[in-house]
């Protein structure tokens, strides 16, 4: 028995001398938490305004002073950042943007990143099936901040990314009440696409669970991020499949150049995607992108979703409205390819008529909009196939704000090979109206032909449209 004493007496006196100070505050081994707290490996930095990049400062469970150490702030609403699979097992560059822009965003907040990068680091199998321990990690963390301090878990808000919002989706499952909120940034695919929700993240993790796919590519369970919708809002911005401005046949050329070893630089851009689109929602708070309910992405791509009736649109991002359905709603915008990303989403309707059938397939047009503040000119578009006297609608979008739609035109391109039916005489069709919609301002406008009808010929000058005067054909949709 006295050996015994003796054992833990020494024990005592080796883990004092582990403990550091660093930004004042110990960073013992867990053990000094208690025995609630012996196996908790992941760490809990909060970071400050000033110091967005670094971990000086480490809140520790089970030691209460840790919190006054470190300054929590116990009025304010806390952010809890959870990176995912690293190759290097380090942080990544997207980090200290993130606790920079929260900051910006939320001054008093606190921002903590989790640190659970010894398991990140692993074969992706390891570390995915770590998601479990970390999450009991994060979930017993934030039971304790409730508990000793009696820190309300409305103030809290989990963003986990990648494999990262699995372990918010199973620390939000595992508290004593529910967060009140989990952001899912492109949440990870491989081994978690046909898991069942207690393994992943999904709508029951929090009060509201807000997911963006932005890397969806491959067959579901094979692509970097997961496929099915697991929130109450799920937003697959450019239809989630891949990013512009990413360019994949360079990923492609760098990793048959250096190997597997520069995978990540494939599924960097895309995936990573999600976490600058929650960036630029904080900066630019007051234009936030808008995102549309749809069923499919085709009907999407056909501009048939831009509707907000009944909480069909929504806010990407931190103002996201907390529209909570019985199933998930999934969501699809446009973006640019670099911050801010914000476009603008229209939907135009055009009837072609004609006195002869035809039907072409795979035909480009150009289309310019001209509005009050500026326009945008030539945007390109592919019709699968036109034919006489039937209607077609297609979706385009804008980089900038161009106000009130006073006219447009329309081109119709030549083929780029050489045609000896268009030697002869161009295809063309008839066009007496344009209806457009636009969804961030949902105003109808129909535009009429200068002419009574407009002859739109393939290859030839653009056909212009004016705002009709009739009143009655331009109204405000509800």
């Amino acid at each position: 028995m006295e050996s015994k004493t003796l054992l833990l007496v020494a024990l005592s006196v080796w883990l004092q001398s582990l403990t550091v100070s660093r930004g004042g505050v110990a960073t013992a081994d867990r053990i000094t938490g208690g025995k609630d707290f012996i196996d908790i490996e992941s760490k809990f930095a909060l970071r400050t305004p000033e110091d967005t990049a670094e971990d000086t400062c480490h809140l520790i469970p089970g030691v209460t002073e840790s919190v006054a150490n470190c300054h929590f702030n116990h009025s304010s609403k806390t952010f809890m950042v959870l990176h995912g699979w690293t190759v290097t097992g380090m942080y990544e560059s997207w980090v200290p943007k993130l606790v920079a822009a929260l900051y910006k965003r939320e001054p008093d907040s606190n921002v903590i990143v989790v640190d659970w990068l010894s398991r990140a680091q692993q074969h992706y199998p390891v570390s995915a099936g770590y998601t479990k321990l970390v999450g009991q990690d994060v979930a017993t963390f934030i039971n304790w901040m409730a508990d000793e301090f009696n820190y309300p878990l409305d103030n809290v808000h989990l963003l986990g990314y990648s494999l990262g919002a699995h372990v918010a989706g199973i620390a939000g499952s595992l508290t004593n009440k529910k967060v009140n909120r989990i952001t899912g940034l492109d949440p990870a695919g491989p081994n978690f696409e046909y898991a069942e929700a207690p393994g992943r993240l999904s709508p029951d993790d929090a009060d509201f669970v807000d997911v963006l796919h932005t890397f969806t590519r491959g067959s579901p369970g094979r692509s970097i991020g997961i496929q099915k919708p697991v929130g109450h809002v799920d937003i697959y911005p450019n239809g989630g499949t891949f990013q512009p401005g990413c360019n994949i046949a360079e990923a492609i050329r760098v990793i048959a150049e250096r190997g597997l070893g520069d995978v990540d630089q494939l599924v960097k851009c895309s995936h990573e995607r999600s976490i600058h689109l929650f960036i630029d929602s904080l900066l630019n708070e007051e234009s936030p992108s808008k995102a549309y309910r749809c069923n499919s992405r085709e009907a999407f791509e056909k501009g048939l979703c831009l509707s907000c009736r009944k909480n069909r649109c929504n806010n990407l991002g931190y103002e996201v409205n907390k529209v909570r359905a019985k199933r998930s709603s999934k969501m699809y915008l446009k973006t640019r390819s670099q911050m801010p990303y914000k476009v603008f989403h229209y939907q135009v309707k055009i009837h072609f008529s004609g006195t002869e059938s035809n039907t072409h397939t795979n035909q480009a047009f150009e289309i310019s909009l001209y509005g009050t503040v500026a326009e945008s000119e030539n945007i390109p578009f592919t019709l699968p196939e036109v034919s006489t006297n039937k209607t077609y609608s297609f979706l385009i979008y804008t980089e900038v704000d161009i106000g009130e739609l006073l006219m447009l035109k329309l081109k119709w391109i030549s083929d780029s090979y050489f045609s000896w039916s268009n030697w002869w005489s161009s295809p063309g069709f008839a066009i007496e109206k344009i209806r457009v919609k636009a969804g961030e301002t949902q105003k109808k406008v129909i535009f009429c032909s200068r002419e009574k009808m407009s002859h739109l010929q393939k290859g030839k000058s653009p056909v212009i449209f004016v705002k009709c005067h009739d009143k009655s054909l331009n109204r405000k949709s509800g």
